[in-house]
């Protein structure tokens, strides 16, 4: 986070806009979803209700995670359904990075995926599905 701050970029974002933890969820969706990310949900739902306040006429939420991992995928998903029971009327749209075995050896990536479909199916209204490893040959290019 220190060098999202300090680098170029680091001015467009809110300074009590950054929430982080102690630890992260060990590539392990259920640490994401029920423990580690539980103890931070409420923070962020925090922070995107203030911004939410501040609109005019908002529309709805757009979240960009990946699936591999413990936090983009368990606290990503429960991050999105408490906004969906908040919001219930607003569009709910992710930016989901799926796993490949070409950029991550991490073995559990695959599970963590398919447990964060279920939720995004049952509480997103779309859902850009972004292959890593077609990112990955981009950025090598």
């Amino acid at each position: 986070m220190d060098s999202i701050r300090s680098g170029p970029f680091g001015q467009i974002h809110r300074p009590d806009n950054f929430i982080f933890g102690q630890s992260g969820a060990g590539n392990n969706w259920a640490k994401g979803h029920y423990t580690e990310g539980a103890e931070l949900v409420d923070s962020v739902l925090d922070v995107a209700r203030k911004e939410a306040e501040s609109c005019d006429c908002l529309q709805g939420f757009q979240l960009a995670h990946s699936l591999g991992g413990g936090s983009g995928s368990g606290l990503g998903t429960l991050v999105i359904s408490k906004v969906r029971e908040e919001y219930p009327d607003r569009i709910m749209t992710t930016y989901s990075i799926v796993p490949s075995p070409k950029v991550s050896d991490v073995v559990v990536e695959p599970y963590n995926a398919t447990l964060s479909i279920h939720q995004l199916v049952e509480n997103t209204d779309m859902t850009y599905v972004i292959d890593n490893e077609a990112l990955y040959d981009i950025c090598f290019r």
